[in-house]
């Protein structure tokens, strides 16, 4: 058997080669998780007598979708109509005009689950209200989150996803009656929680879908999942591997996540609510397929080639009480949502009016 021999030349230019290759991995890594500005850093600050006020209406929220009306999906059928009831009310006192846009689910997608109501109509709703841009009705901005809760046995779902509609309905009520240039848009999306996940049933694949179908202009969207859990323990916060090499070990910030593809949306959206905020942050563009970058409805507007950004504590990377039955609101800290809230007020009122 012959044996070819490497030249030294040949050594080089494989030397070469992975040093590029190396260097053009780390250069996109620090593209993904550069961001801009400067998470804060100083002491906690008290709130304002207007956010105190907001903190203890998004506690009031929470309170009743996930302590009054509690486990709310397709097991639960009743509660999820209940809380639509809710959804549509708090957005009507707000002075908006909801709209209920209903879609039914393939039958196939419970039929083997365990428990599920024999009778059940499988009719669900997302709720939609609109503030119609003055100068570009035609960009819209997309605010929304789940209002159902996972399939686990006594699980009230406050966190996940009980803080995201509560968020979703007080950013409502801050910008109603406010004019600006590009249409914002809040929706609260059914069937987020398995076993309609990324499925045909997910009812923010059934509206992005339909926003697409309408050519609709959605320049931005932001999930607000799971937002209502801190803390400045050291080892409180996990990532998937490798980001783990990258981000703090205290889970005290609020997460701003996107695809590659949004990661225009995600700079701009950090670097106003850094701008603003006296809460921590952090942001990273990663690949969609990472576990939990895309663990949310963002990941529905995704597949119809729109941006998306999650906004979220990091759920089950952080929360201990991820799709528990201890998931309940009293673990959560309203104070922090509030600023949160506050925050992404800032982004929504520089995003819908920044030169176009």
């Amino acid at each position: 058997m012959k044996i070819k021999v490497i030249t030294r030349n040949a050594l080089i230019r494989l030397g070469v080669l992975i040093a590029v290759l190396a260097l053009a991995g780390a250069l996109t890594g620090y593209i993904m998780m550069s961001m801009p500005g400067n998470s804060y850093n100083g002491l906690p600050e008290p709130l304002s007598n207007e956010d105190t006020g907001l903190s203890e209406a998004l506690k009031a929220d929470v309170e009743y979708i996930a302590g009054t009306i509690g486990p709310r999906n397709f097991l639960n059928y009743k509660n999820l109509e209940i809380t639509v009831d809710f959804i549509e009310k708090s957005f009507r006192d707000a002075g908006y005009e909801p709209k209920r846009m209903n879609y039914v689910a393939e039958e196939s997608l419970i039929s083997s689950w365990r428990g599920t109501p024999k009778n059940d109509s499988l009719i669900y709703s997302n709720i939609e209200v609109e503030l119609k841009g003055t100068k570009y009705p035609d960009q819209i901005i997309v605010i929304g989150a789940h209002y159902d809760s996972p399939p686990v046995d006594g699980c009230k779902a406050a966190n996940d996803n009980g803080s995201g509609v509560a968020a979703t309905i007080e950013l409502a009520k801050a910008f109603a009656g406010k004019n600006q240039e590009r249409t914002l848009r809040f929706v609260a999306f059914a069937n987020e929680e398995p076993p309609y996940f990324w499925t045909s049933g997910m009812g923010s694949l059934v509206y992005a879908k339909s926003c697409r179908e309408k050519k609709e202009n959605i320049v931005g969207m932001f999930s607000l999942e799971t937002i209502g859990y801190y803390s400045d323990a050291e080892g409180s916060q996990n990532y998937p591997y490798p980001i783990n090499y990258f981000y703090p070990s205290k889970g005290n910030f609020i997460g701003f996540v996107s695809n590659v593809p949004s990661m225009s949306l995600l700079k701009k959206s950090l670097r106003s609510f850094r701008k603003n905020s006296k809460l921590p942050s952090e942001g990273a563009a990663l690949p969609g397929d990472l576990p939990g970058v895309g663990w949310s409805d963002h990941w529905s507007f995704w597949q119809m080639g729109y941006p998306g950004v999650m906004v979220t504590d990091t759920a089950t990377y952080r929360y201990p009480y991820y799709h528990t039955c201890k998931d309940n609101p009293e673990k959560l800290d309203y104070d922090k949502m509030a600023k949160v809230v506050r925050g992404m007020e800032f982004v929504l009122g520089d995003l819908a009016n920044e030169a176009r």
